[in-house]
């Protein structure tokens, strides 16, 4: 009776970092919308205005990103089907996370480029491409493993714990990698004297939902065995 009680508690606590997760994300979205949309001038990857083709890396590299990379993180919790279905909406979500971090970091090189600034110069792009690198290496390992052409069975076993582990840190070095991101943002545009307050909250609550958003997908996946 007493370990029924506690597992359903740990479900019921599952369940609630999962809604938690997915409201500090869709806030972190709308926040950052915001920013971009009336402070920032808009999106648009194909603008003679590079401002506006930067905008773009922000936006993809956490919506399309890091906030695809938690979806898919738990989806054995969100989708209610089989387990093979589970398995492959999260390669699916994995693999739209990659494909927008891709289009991502190419918006920024694009806006390097439009104003002959130099790459790879700052904290914030030695870890979002380190980062992304090792990503795209753990979804191909995965892929290998888990889906085609498949390792076997013990193979796979003694392979879940490292992959999955891999996964948490990786979500959390992308994290990292966003909030730096969002501090050089700032700190270049106060330089600019281009910042003002309300913009500079709206930067920081952004970069708040976001390390929020990270942190009860972790705890969310941490406490997927007892689901």
């Amino acid at each position: 009776m007493q370990t029924t009680t506690v597992t359903y508690r740990y479900q019921r606590s599952a369940s609630g970092l999962t809604v938690g997760a997915h409201l500090f994300g869709f806030l972190a979205i709308i926040l950052m919308l915001v920013w971009l949309l009336h402070y920032r001038g808009g999106l648009d990857y194909d603008s003679d205005n590079s401002d506006r083709v930067f905008n773009v890396h922000p936006f993809l590299m956490f919506f399309g990103y890091i906030f695809f990379a938690g979806e898919a993180m738990m989806a054995y919790k969100t989708v209610l089907s089989a387990h093979k279905v589970q398995k492959y909406v999260h390669a699916l979500f994995h693999l739209i996370a990659l494909c927008s971090g891709i289009f991502g970091i190419c918006a920024v090189f694009k806006y390097h480029d439009m104003n002959n600034i130099g790459d790879m110069n700052s904290l914030h792009s030695w870890i979002g491409l380190s980062t992304f690198i090792l990503y795209c290496l753990q979804w191909v390992l995965g892929f290998a493993t888990f889906l085609f052409p498949k390792a076997s069975e013990r193979t796979r076993i003694r392979i879940v714990p490292w992959h999955m582990s891999g996964g948490r840190a990786l979500l959390y070095l992308s994290i990292c990698a966003a909030l730096t991101g969002l501090t050089q943002k700032s700190t270049f545009l106060g330089v600019e004297h281009t910042l003002s307050h309300r913009e500079l909250n709206l930067i920081n609550f952004t970069g708040l939902s976001i390390l929020l958003f990270g942190i009860f997908v972790d705890l969310s996946v941490a406490l997927a065995r007892y689901v």
